[in-house]
C-alpha cells in the first residue's frame, strides 16, 4: 500500500464490519478477526498477514478445520492445504431501481427452519442459524411455503452486502430474485447506505440478472477455502470483541 493511500471499505469489508457494525459478532485473535462460527464463515486477516496471523487464524479455528478465506489473496503457509479455489466478482450499486415490494415479508427468528431448508436446497451460499442477525431478510411466501428470501450480510462502513437470494426451483422464472433485491437495496438506501454484493465469476445467470438490475463490477475476487495444519500452536480462548 503506497503511503497516504486509504483502503476502500469493499477492499476487506469482512474488517469493516467486523470493526464497526457487526463488531458484537466478532472473535479476535491478535490482527485476525472472525464472525462467531454459527453467524458467518466470513474472517477477515490484515491485509499483510505474516507467520503469526496465520498461527493466530490456525488457533482461532482448530487443528484440522476447513476455513473460508474469501478475498484473501496472500500465499498460504505451506503446511495449510488449500481445498478449493473459486473465483468470485464484487458488484456495487450503479443506479438499482430499489423499490419496496407488498409482497414481501420480513422473516425473524421463527423463519430460520424454513430459510436454512431453502438454503439447503438451492445454495446461494453459506448460511448459518444465526446468519438473520446481521440484517434486514425477506421473504416471498406461497401456498404456506417461503419460496424465496434475500438478506443483508456484510455491513462496512457506508455500505451494505445483500446475500443468500435464492428461489425454490419450483417458482422460478416469476422475477422473485428481483422483486427482493430491490426491496433490500430499498431499505439499504433508506439509511443512506449503498448496497453490494457477490458472486461466483462463471455464475452467468446470476451475473445477467445483477447487472440488468443496475449493479455493476468493482472488482474480481478469489472464494479460498483451505485447512488449518493437524497441531494448531495456541488454543487459548479467543477475545471476543
Amino acid at each position: 500500500m503506497t503511503a497516504g493511500h486509504r483502503p476502500h471499505p469493499l477492499d476487506n469489508p469482512a474488517h469493516g464490519a467486523l470493526t464497526g457494525a457487526h463488531a458484537h459478532f466478532a472473535e479476535r485473535r491478535g490482527r485476525v478477526l472472525r464472525y462467531q462460527v454459527d453467524v458467518s464463515t466470513w474472517l477477515a486477516l490484515p491485509d499483510d498477514p505474516g507467520p503469526r496471523d496465520w498461527a493466530d487464524l490456525a488457533a482461532l479455528a482448530g487443528p484440522g478445520a476447513d476455513v473460508a478465506l474469501p478475498g484473501v489473496r496472500a500465499p498460504l503457509p505451506p503446511d495449510w492445504q488449500v481445498t478449493s479455489t473459486v473465483p468470485g466478482v464484487q458488484l456495487v450499486d450503479d443506479g438499482v431501481e430499489a423499490a419496496p415490494d407488498e409482497e414481501a415479508r420480513r422473516l425473524t427468528v421463527a423463519d430460520v427452519p424454513r430459510m436454512l431448508d431453502l438454503v439447503a436446497r438451492t445454495e446461494p451460499g453459506p448460511f448459518r442459524r444465526r446468519t438473520i442477525e446481521l440484517g434486514t431478510y425477506l421473504g416471498i411466501h406461497r401456498q404456506g411455503r417461503l419460496v424465496a428470501m434475500a438478506g443483508e450480510r456484510l455491513h462496512p462502513p457506508g455500505w451494505t452486502e445483500i446475500s443468500a437470494v435464492c428461489t425454490d426451483p419450483d417458482f422460478r422464472g416469476q422475477g422473485l430474485a428481483t422483486r427482493l433485491i430491490r426491496a433490500v437495496a430499498a431499505g439499504i438506501r433508506d439509511r443512506g447506505e449503498t448496497p453490494f454484493l457477490h458472486t461466483g465469476a462463471h455464475n452467468a445467470t446470476a451475473l445477467r440478472l445483477y447487472e440488468s438490475l443496475g449493479f455493476r463490477l468493482r472488482r474480481t475476487t478469489v472464494f479460498l477455502s483451505a485447512r488449518t495444519p493437524q497441531a494448531a500452536p495456541d488454543r487459548r480462548t479467543p477475545e471476543v470483541v
